[in-house]
């Protein structure tokens, strides 16, 4: 039995066209752009070798759930919004705006989190020039927001500008990562392990700061979805999807445990941190092995995949605020596609725009560092709650029959409901320990009750917003009507 087909978004019944520009190679590039972070190497290994365990927790339960309703949803549904229209064919359009609301606003911290990581990582290139530039806020800032107006031109002019820039960064992340794994096996023939691997080390310990952490983690998986989004821009997304997900899946995983073993190969835990971990880990084995030139080249391509990282990101959430215009859930002009480029250049531009501001504010003066704190605190729950749209879809939408172009996941239903289930039950534990506040915190309880406030006011400002959209909805139709009733009455009298 076959569905019948759905509209691009939920409510409108034609979308603008879009040019299908990404091929497997391209996606599966995109994912390992979006997927694999160096960053989070670095912050594995800060914790020790208990890590390794974590990150095979992780892949088991969260990146196998989420990689496994991703490829089902979209070979059902692989129209251009992904997690908005998911969440809307399973619940309604108040739980699709919601949904994208919460993706598109909670990413938004992500860009200057991933551009400082470059923009740090950039410094090694300078040698020691750059050092003088690594406590200077200013340069932050400039380079966040040169690399945003760049990466936000390049997806205003095309689909294929941007997705150049996607895979020069899938294949920044990969070098450079690939080289941290070969040096890391050299050094340890050498001269053995900076860390060592014993069994009372590598066994997690429970705690709050244990816990905080193991969610971080958690997420570093989070990005397969992202793609989904751009369903009308992908050559046969029901095939291709699934193929590139699997493929850049494994390598996503088998990077992050080698080069957290690798890192602490290179140095102890104790000496890696967040930010410049990553280069620090890798100058100092290209030092010990007599071939510091190589610094400077693994700095640059570091920095590359920073970039295309951010501009997959903006790529692909530029796109739900693109579908909300469509629905008359935003103001039309988010809808409308460029005539020359095929592009949703307003959505693209605002996005970009709106990820500018928190580059700005997260390295302004102390008020306005502030505010960008606030807004951090704003998303800290709502980075998880789209997870929770997805993987409840993932469930209810196996109520719904299903055309034989359909892929799903191997042993079908059963394996589905098993697997968001349980991926549905990990990002609950994860957005209750999201809550905790950290250890060093002075004040807890106020803490906490910050963190779940501001989460109400952001959720609070999408319902809103969604009001707003429904009675731009109700004025629509009423135009139309109004119109339609003219045009009749006009009919009848000139017959």
């Amino acid at each position: 039995m076959s569905t019948a087909p759905i509209p691009q978004s939920g409510n409108a019944p034609s979308a603008p066209q879009m040019k299908r520009e990404l091929g497997l190679v391209d996606l599966t590039l995109f994912y390992l752009a979006s997927g694999l972070s160096l960053r989070w190497i670095a912050t594995a290994a800060a914790s020790g070798p208990s890590s390794i365990i974590v990150w095979i927790w992780a892949w088991a339960f969260f990146f196998v759930p989420l990689a496994a309703s991703v490829l089902e949803l979209s070979s059902r549904y692989p129209q251009e919004g992904g997690l908005y229209v998911w969440a809307q064919r399973a619940f309604g359009d108040f739980s699709g705006f919601m949904a994208a609301w919460t993706y598109w606003m909670s990413n938004l911290p992500y860009f200057p989190a991933i551009l400082y990581f470059a923009a740090g990582s950039a410094l090694f290139a300078a040698g020691p020039h750059g050092k003088a530039l690594a406590d200077q806020s200013g340069y932050f800032m400039v380079f966040s927001l040169t690399a945003l107006g760049l990466i936000t031109f390049l997806n205003i002019i095309g689909v294929k500008p941007g997705k150049w820039l996607n895979n020069a960064g899938a294949i920044g992340s990969v070098i450079p990562l690939t080289v941290l794994i070969v040096l890391g096996v050299l050094s340890f023939r050498r001269s053995g392990s900076a860390t060592h691997f014993t069994l009372p080390l590598m066994s997690p310990h429970l705690s709050v700061k244990n816990a905080i952490f193991w969610s971080t983690i958690f997420y570093a998986f989070a990005g397969v979805e992202s793609a989904s989004c751009m369903g009308d821009e992908i050559k046969d997304s029901r095939r291709t999807i699934p193929r590139a997900l699997i493929f850049a899946g494994v390598l996503i995983t088998i990077g992050y445990i080698l080069g957290t073993l690798s890192m602490l190969v290179a140095m102890p835990s104790e000496q890696i941190n967040g930010l410049g971990g990553f280069m620090t880990a890798t100058a100092q084995l290209c030092q010990n092995l007599g071939i510091p030139w190589l610094v400077v080249v693994i700095a640059l391509m570091v920095t590359l995949s920073c970039l295309g990282a951010a501009g997959a990101y903006l790529t692909a959430t530029a796109r739900l605020p693109f579908v909300a215009g469509i629905d008359n859930y935003l103001p039309a002009a988010f809808g409308r596609v460029h005539p020359k480029w095929d592009t949703p250049y307003v959505a693209v531009f605002f996005y970009g725009l709106a990820g500018m501001l928190f580059a700005f504010l997260s390295q302004a003066a102390t008020s306005v560092k502030g505010a960008y704190d606030v807004m951090v605190s704003m998303s800290v729950i709502t980075y998880f709650i789209p997870y929770l749209f997805l993987f409840a879809s993932t469930l209810r939408l196996q109520r719904e029959p299903m055309g034989p172009e359909v892929i799903r996941v191997p042993g079908g239903k059963p394996v589905a409901v098993v697997l968001a289930w349980i991926g549905l039950l990990s990002t609950v534990i994860t957005i209750g320990l999201s809550i905790l506040p950290s250890d060093d915190e002075p004040n807890k309880p106020l803490a906490m009750f910050k963190t779940i406030g501001l989460t109400i006011i952001l959720l609070a400002i999408g319902g809103l917003l969604y009001y707003l959209g429904k009675r731009r909805q109700a004025r629509t139709l009423v135009l139309q009507t109004s119109t339609s009733a003219t045009k009749s009455l006009l009919s009848d009298s000139l017959e």
